[in-house]
């Protein structure tokens, strides 16, 4: 599985309507989606659709924001799965050109769009991290943090208390396996 870590975006025209693509990790979907919005407000159409995992499993969804139903909002959903992306939202913004494509024109449309912005971007392997608490003595903060910043673990926070520090720490499973305090 792969994901994106900052957005991106790609325009392209088809029959004088022009379809703008944007590609945003999924933890700034709705921000960014309410910018478009604001920053659109003459667009036919803005539709999306986004992966990104839940509970353990993958939660997609997508929406035709008033295109013919399964026309926009599956093919973005297609294409964020065929290309096997997750934590990612697509967004495309849709001015209409006077030309109606049908339903098939529309389908290769928001296809196209997503396709032609995936090919352009650097994609990175998803690997899923977790969050876990640990308690150490004082004198094992350096060891730690050594460990901490050499297996990519992130430090999210420490309570430093009278006799113990609390951790909190973010990381991929294996990585947090190497954290072992003797």
């Amino acid at each position: 599985m792969k994901y994106i870590d900052k957005p991106y975006f790609h325009e392209i025209e088809i029959k004088r309507s022009k379809f703008i693509a944007h590609i945003v990790p999924y933890n700034i979907f709705e921000s960014y989606r309410a910018k478009l919005r604001e920053k659109n407000p003459k667009a036919s159409h803005i539709v999306y659709a986004y992966r990104r995992f839940a509970d353990g499993k993958i939660e997609e969804a997508f929406s035709d924001d008033g295109e013919p139903k399964g026309c926009a909002g599956m093919p973005l959903l297609k294409v964020l799965r065929g290309w096997e992306l997750v934590e990612s939202a697509v967004l495309i913004v849709r001015y209409f050109g006077g030309i109606k494509l049908g339903t098939g024109g529309m389908v290769r449309a928001y296809t196209k769009s997503a396709q032609e912005l995936l090919q352009n971007i650097p994609l990175t392997e998803y690997v899923n991290r977790e969050d876990i608490t640990i308690t150490s003595a004082y004198d094992e903060i350096r060891k730690i943090e050594y460990i901490c910043k050499n297996s990519d673990i992130e430090i999210v926070s420490r309570d430093f208390k009278n006799n113990s520090i609390v951790w909190q720490l973010r990381g991929s499973r294996d990585n947090l396996q190497k954290l072992k305090i003797e």
